[in-house]
C-alpha cells in the first residue's frame, strides 16, 4: 500500500461521484487521509505566501505557514464535539469516513482559494490598498467556504442518508457545526495575525500589541475605503477657570472685603 494516495485524495476534484463512492465502500485508508492533508498544505501554502507578498518575503512565509496551521487547529478543536453528538443522533458513519469526508471539503475550500490567487495578486501588485485587500480576502474566504461545505454536505446526503447511515437530523447538526467553526477560525485566526502584515508595522509572526477585533477590523477597512473617518473624538470637555484679578484686601476688625474683577 502506498504510503500516501495522492490519486484518490484528489478524485474528489476530478470525479466526485467516483470518490463518494468508493468512500462508501471501504471508508478509504490511512493513505488518503495523509494525501488530503498534504494537499491542503500545498494549496493553502501557495495561496497564504501570495497573501503575505504584500509585506515582503519573512510575511509571505510565515502567512503560507499560518494559513495551513489555521485551517488544521480549527479542525481539531472542532471535530471531537462534532463526531460526539453524531454518535447521539445514532449516526454509524465511521471516524476515518467522517474526517476523510471533512478533508474533502477543505481541499475543496483551498483549491478554490488557489484559483483567486491570480486576482488577489493582480490588485496586490496594482492598487497596493491595504484595507482592500483585507476584505478581498475575507471574501475569497467566505466562498470558498460555501464550496468546501458543499462537498461535504453532498457526502453526507447523496451517500450515506441514502443508506440509513446518516439522520437526516445530523444534517441540520452539521448546518449549526459550520457556523460555529467558522467562529471558532475566525476567532484563531485573529489570535494567529498578522497574514496580510501591515507596511507600516514591523514584521511579527505573530501580533501582541494591537487591540480590537476581526469584526471591528473588517467594519474599520469598509469605513476607509467609503471615506468615513474612523478618528473619534475625546468625550472629555476641558474647562477653563475665569482668572481671578484681586485688587485689592482690605482687613477691617474681623471683616475680610476682596475687590475682584472678572477677566
Amino acid at each position: 500500500m502506498k504510503a500516501i494516495d495522492f490519486k484518490l485524495a484528489f478524485e474528489v476534484l476530478q470525479d466526485r461521484a467516483s470518490f463518494l463512492g468508493k468512500l462508501h465502500e471501504d471508508g478509504y485508508k490511512l493513505s488518503v487521509i495523509l494525501a488530503q492533508i498534504a494537499l491542503i498544505f500545498a494549496f493553502t501554502f501557495f495561496y497564504g505566501v501570495i497573501m503575505g507578498s504584500y509585506n515582503g518575503a519573512l510575511q509571505a512565509l510565515s502567512t503560507g505557514l499560518k494559513l495551513w496551521l489555521l485551517i488544521m487547529l480549527t479542525l481539531i478543536i472542532c471535530f471531537p464535539s462534532f463526531y460526539i453528538v453524531q454518535l447521539i443522533l445514532g449516526s454509524r458513519i465511521k471516524i476515518g469516513q467522517l474526517i476523510t469526508i471533512l478533508l474533502a471539503g477543505f481541499i475543496m475550500l483551498s483549491v478554490t482559494m488557489l484559483a483567486f490567487a491570480p486576482i488577489v495578486l493582480f490588485f496586490q501588485l496594482s492598487g497596493d490598498n491595504y484595507h482592500f485587500l483585507q476584505l478581498l480576502h475575507v471574501f475569497v474566504f467566505a466562498f470558498s467556504g460555501i464550496f468546501g461545505m458543499k462537498v461535504v454536505l453532498d457526502a453526507l446526503t447523496t451517500i450515506f442518508e441514502g443508506q440509513n447511515i446518516y439522520p437526516k437530523s445530523g444534517l441540520l447538526v452539521f448546518k449549526i457545526w459550520v457556523v460555529i467553526f467558522a467562529f471558532v477560525g475566525i476567532q484563531l485566526s485573529w489570535n494567529m495575525r498578522p497574514f496580510i502584515g501591515s507596511k507600516n508595522i514591523p514584521f511579527q509572526i505573530f501580533r501582541t500589541e494591537t487591540r480590537g477585533n476581526f469584526y471591528s477590523t473588517v467594519f474599520g477597512s469598509i469605513g476607509n475605503l467609503l471615506g468615513v473617518s474612523q478618528q473619534q473624538t475625546s468625550k472629555n470637555e476641558i474647562t477653563e477657570s475665569p482668572k481671578v484679578e484681586i485688587d485689592s484686601v482690605q482687613i477691617n476688625g474681623d471683616s475680610l472685603n476682596i475687590n475682584q474683577d472678572p477677566d
